[in-house]
């Protein structure tokens, strides 16, 4: 093993793999100041960059972007209170708040160098893994990889935040969806209606960037002003650092949390580095600091959240479980290289391992510090509105995905799974389980036929590693069904039935009629499965016969939990709107109130009633009935959540734009499509300046014309050039 990590460190001192990694950095960081794109855009970006390259070159290239990005997305964080990530906003409660003090380069050399130490924490973490895992991943059969394949999706399901139920229907969905083309074990193609096009399966890059680039770039091409009231680079940098040295503990134990977080499938850096600033104000003395500028609440969150991503590469590399999103395209770029996950690359790439940990780790190190040399450019990027930027990121996205399979039709599945992907987000689906379940679809199926041909019925689940699996699988689903019914038993009678249909901020259209029609087509989708498979030969239809009979049963859960909902917010309404009409046509004195006992609604109404006022929370202005109900007592006010938004119809404009941009791709080709899409939409959406629309074309029809020649890289052509 020693022979093979000196290997791949020498293998790295190649010139060309320092390029790669280098170029993967600067990529990296650029992507991790850009709000809500980070590590999932910057891997499905560079990815189809990497078609051609030698494994090594690639994963140099796609380690190098990953290992930054949570380095990067603190500036935004601290100089403008505005993360560049999600994660990166609990170090915007100290970070900013240190800033405003004057204290910005303090607060910056505490981030900086502990995004590093987290970087370099998890690389060890990934190289104490592969000695001490070695003997367990040797030992898996057929069995243990199928069952691992799917305790993948199940647990990126179970533990994503927020519904289980829909967690578990987005990792069936995106099972389905990485079947479409020809089965693995008879050759014959499924779900693709009779079209070439769909018999080779579906691009990973094409679902990943549409379902999360795509999608992110609709929620958030609204955003038409850039924040200008930034915070000056001021402070010392000296001073940061001493401090970072006294906090060393904290740091480490960030670092720990963080490699912890990255193991659990579907947990990610969000919820590592609120883990680990829950330790770091539980541990300390004096808690009065936090959220005010203590540097504790940076140091522990910021090698939190880069150690997650090494953390991720452990159960994705050995044991093929992707631990998030970046990590599960990585899993897809190796499959296509014939590189297996689990006993396959320890035994035959095992310098390929080690080379990725000394690529972690190195490029950690160049991050901190390219951070630290150019924060006040950087900084400047992120005061750039997110509308301005979008049409640059809709055509390199496009592209990307263009390069995969080269062909146009790569780029209208992106933009469909970009709306899926919208709606998912909008209506609180985890999109995390649906990728990867889409990259583990094939390998689940084909482990499961070499299961089923080499035993004898369910023989194999009596396997102490199988009975392991399941155990992990099955404990977490019944702690969420105790948790669920508990919280249940807790309900008073008194709680609002409306107050878990509230929309959130990262959902606005959660549990409203929106989602509803979401679980009915969910519904409808894995019901069409089931009878377009029946035709199938029995191998062949055996896997998405089971994904469709269990995808029909989560999804009807959801649709009537959906219903329920709707019902309970119904009656609730209607009860309001009966005691406001028995408020407004009785007498204040007709509603007497027995002695000893609390008043009803309608009694309390009355009793507080004033000549042509209503007061009181959830009252109208105009003294009418109070806000949400009709005068018909009808119930279909508040309690069908929101039907249409302006951020809704923003979204499917935008969409609309990116299908307008592939028809004047088809007839005129990419570059002539840039010189017409993208002055119009910073124009007519973004309502960019003359000037700045004129510079921001040229440039990039330049950069896009001299790609070819500098990248292995192809234009799509149009009906134009092929004519002439």
């Amino acid at each position: 093993m020693l022979e093979s990590a000196l290997a791949a460190l020498a293998s790295l001192a190649d010139p060309s793999m320092l390029l790669m990694l280098l170029i993967g950095v600067i990529s990296g960081l650029v992507m991790g100041l850009i709000p809500g794109l980070g590590g999932t855009a910057a891997v499905a970006i560079l990815l189809p960059i990497t078609f051609g390259m030698d494994p090594a070159s690639a994963l140099a290239l796609l380690i190098g972007a990953l290992a930054v990005v949570h380095t990067s997305d603190t500036v935004s964080a601290i100089l403008l209170g505005a993360p560049g990530s999600a994660s990166a906003s609990v170090t915007m409660l100290d970070g900013y708040a240190m800033a405003r003090k004057g204290q910005a380069k303090r607060a910056l050399s505490l981030a900086f160098l502990s995004s590093m130490a987290g970087g370099l924490i998890g690389a060890v973490g990934l190289t104490l893994a592969i000695p001490l895992a070695r003997p367990l991943v040797l030992s898996f059969a057929s069995p243990e990889l199928f069952m691992l394949t799917v305790l993948g999706v199940a647990l990126a399901a179970v533990l994503s935040r927020g519904n289980v139920i829909k967690g578990l229907t987005a990792g069936l969905a995106g099972l389905l969806v990485g079947m479409i083309g020809t089965a693995p074990t008879t050759a014959e193609e499924r779900f693709t209606f009779g079209s070439l096009f769909l018999g080779d399966g579906l691009s990973l890059v094409a679902v990943a960037l549409g379902v999360f680039g795509l999608a992110e770039i609709a929620s958030r091409a609204s955003q038409r002003r850039g924040d200008k009231q930034s915070v000056e680079v001021t402070g010392g940098w000296g001073s940061g650092i001493r401090e970072w040295l006294g906090h060393w503990s904290q740091v480490l134990r960030g670092g720990l949390i963080g490699i912890w977080a990255g193991v659990l499938p579907g947990v990610g850096a969000t919820a590592g580095t609120w883990l680990a600033y829950g330790q770091a104000v539980a541990t300390a003395k004096d808690k009065r600091k936090f959220g005010k500028g203590d540097p504790r609440g940076i140091v522990g969150p910021e090698s939190a959240n880069n150690s997650v991503e090494a953390g991720d590469l452990i159960p994705t590399f050995l044991f093929g479980i992707p631990g998030g999103v970046p990590s599960a395209m990585l899993l897809g770029m190796l499959l296509t290289y014939g590189i297996q996950p689990g006993p396959s690359i320890i035994n035959e790439h095992l310098d390929l391992l080690y080379m990725i940990i000394w690529a972690f780790a190195i490029a950690s190190v160049l991050g901190a510090l390219f951070c630290f040399l150019t924060v006040r450019p950087l900084s400047s990027l992120t005061k750039v509105p997110f509308s301005i930027l979008a049409a640059g990121l809709v055509v390199i996205m496009l592209l990307g995905s263009f390069q995969d399979g080269g062909q146009l039709g790569d780029l209208w599945v992106m933009v469909l799974l970009g709306v899926a992907g919208w709606v998912l987000k909008s209506t609180g689906f985890p999109r995390a389980p649906f990728l990867i379940g889409f990259v583990l679809a094939i390998p689940m199926e084909r482990y499961y036929f070499l299961t089923d041909s080499l035993y004898e019925g369910f023989e194999w689940m009596l396997r102490p590693g199988t009975m392991v699996f399941i155990a992990v699988l099955v404990l977490p689903i019944l702690w969420n069904v105790f948790k669920w019914v508990r919280s249940r038993r807790k309900l008073g009678t008194d709680d609002d039935p409306k107050s878990d249909s509230a929309p959130d901020a990262e959902a606005p259209l959660k549990n409203s009629v929106w989602s509803l029609a979401a679980a009915a087509v969910l519904l409808v989708v894995f019901a069409g499965s089931l009878l377009l498979s029946s035709s199938y030969s029995p191998d062949a239809k055996l896997v998405p016969q089971l994904v469709g009979w269990v995808g029909v049963i989560m999804s009807g859960i959801l649709l009537a939990l959906e219903l329920r909902t709707r019902k309970a917010a119904m009656a609730a309404d209607r009860q309001v709107a009966i005691a406001a009409s028995a408020y407004l046509t009785a007498p204040a004195e007709a509603v007497p109130v027995a002695a000893g006992t609390a008043p009803s609604a309608t009694q309390a109404m009355a009793a507080t009633r004033q000549p042509g006022i209503i007061t009181g929370a959830g009252a109208s202005p105009d003294g009418g009935y109070p806000a949400g109900t009709t005068g018909a007592g009808d119930g279909r006010g508040s309690a069908w959540g929101p039907k249409w938004t302006s951020d809704a119809s923003f979204a499917l404009r935008t969409f609309g734009w990116m299908a307008g941009f592939l028809i004047l791709t088809s007839l005129v080709g990419y570059l002539a499509a840039i010189s017409i899409f993208v002055p119009a939409f910073l124009l007519i959406v973004a309502r960019a300046k003359l000037k700045t629309t004129m510079i921001y074309t040229a440039v990039l029809f330049i950069l896009m014309l001299a790609l070819p020649s500098l990248l292995p890289i192809d234009l799509p052509q149009g009906l134009l050039a092929t004519w002439l």
